[in-house]
């Protein structure tokens, strides 16, 4: 039986000459950037794979990703939009270069950029309302949650994860007191069911970012960025053991360091446009984590952290941006006109 009942609506068909919203506009444009981007990456990795269930679920990836940048592009010329530059094989990508990574990264890492992507589809969905722009990002949503899926299975099948806690069951339905706010004074109560989802959530995330920045310290040409990927990697390394803390406090297992699946290579396989923009993009990803985790807190410690988190990751991503400005690489996303400009102009 159909949980929801069919619309008595008239049947119109949709004019895909309408012109592209805002949030059509933005989105496809950010799924351009990222794809394109991915794609790069996911061709360096099937260079050095060697397990063969890893290697398939790249391949998945790889093809998932060439078909969402093919069918973006696609919609930007019907509509005469300028196709961004984004990342190149021939100026982004070193597919020569020596392994930065062993097998198993590459898994973690899907689940951690896959994430990402779905964030951006799941946003777009309800904003977006031209058929063609809705239905292609419904099917990036559905495809990138089937990718999920395959990563997950390897994640348990070999044995690379850990899951979220267990914890018991409530004997009733209990309502909170004014103590449930409590973190610093009085009594503290234990973490509840959404602070852990939360917390492994952010711990996962950030143990990937964390081996992937400092990956990227290593073959970076640039001192500049350099410094900043150094000061990403420590500022990484840092809120990974607060997090990891106020689980094991509890006696809770968390995810744990995966520095160790990056080797020792010191050659770039990529630009250091293209590393910088991928650690800022997902520097700011983890805002939106931010946002997400403090939404469903109630303990003001808890509440504290994420806050001081959330400044210290906006001061990453701004100078990563300064930079990418500094050396003309940060494309300019659509944006609206700028009426005073317009009325000095007659």
């Amino acid at each position: 039986m159909d949980i929801l009942k069919p619309l008595n609506i008239s049947s119109t068909k949709t004019d895909l000459s309408e012109k592209l919203t805002s949030a059509e506009m933005g989105k496809l444009w950010a799924t351009y950037m990222g794809n394109s981007m991915s794609k790069c990456i996911l061709k360096y990795y099937l260079q050095h794979v060697e397990d063969p269930d890893i290697k398939t679920l790249l391949e998945n990836a790889l093809n998932l990703s060439m078909e969402l940048l093919k069918t973006t592009e696609e919609i930007f010329n019907k509509e005469n939009f300028p196709i961004p530059k984004g990342f190149s094989e021939e100026e982004d990508l070193n597919a020569e270069a020596p392994r930065l990574f062993e097998d198993e990264f590459y898994v973690y890492y899907l689940k951690y950029v896959a994430k990402a992507g779905m964030s951006i589809y799941n946003v777009a969905v309800p904003l977006v309302f031209r058929k063609d722009v809705e239905e292609f990002f419904i099917y990036c949503m559905e495809s990138t949650m089937a990718l999920m899926k395959q990563i997950k299975t390897i994640l348990m099948n070999k044995g690379m994860i850990i899951k979220p806690p267990i914890i018991p069951v409530p004997d009733k339905v209990e309502f909170v007191h004014q103590d449930f706010l409590n973190g610093f004074f009085g009594h503290v109560r234990p973490l509840h069911a959404m602070d852990i989802a939360h917390l492994y959530d952010n711990i996962e995330n950030n143990v990937a970012s964390k081996a992937l920045i400092m990956a990227f310290s290593q073959v970076v040409k640039s001192e500049k960025i350099q410094e900043l990927f150094m000061r990403g990697k420590q500022l990484t390394h840092k809120q990974i053991e607060l997090y990891m803390e106020k689980l094991h406090y509890e006696g809770l297992p968390s995810p744990s360091f995966l520095d160790h699946l990056v080797t020792t290579s010191t050659f770039a396989p990529f630009s250091d446009k293209l590393m910088l923009f991928h650690k800022m993009d997902m520097f700011s990803m983890k805002i939106r984590s931010f946002g997400n985790s403090a939404a469903v807190n109630g303990r003001h410690d808890i509440g504290l952290m994420y806050t001081r988190g959330l400044i210290q990751i906006a001061s990453f991503v701004e100078d990563a941006a300064k930079i990418m400005i500094n050396n003309g690489w940060l494309e300019q996303p659509p944006y609206a006109a700028e009426r005073d400009k317009l009325a000095t102009e007659q």
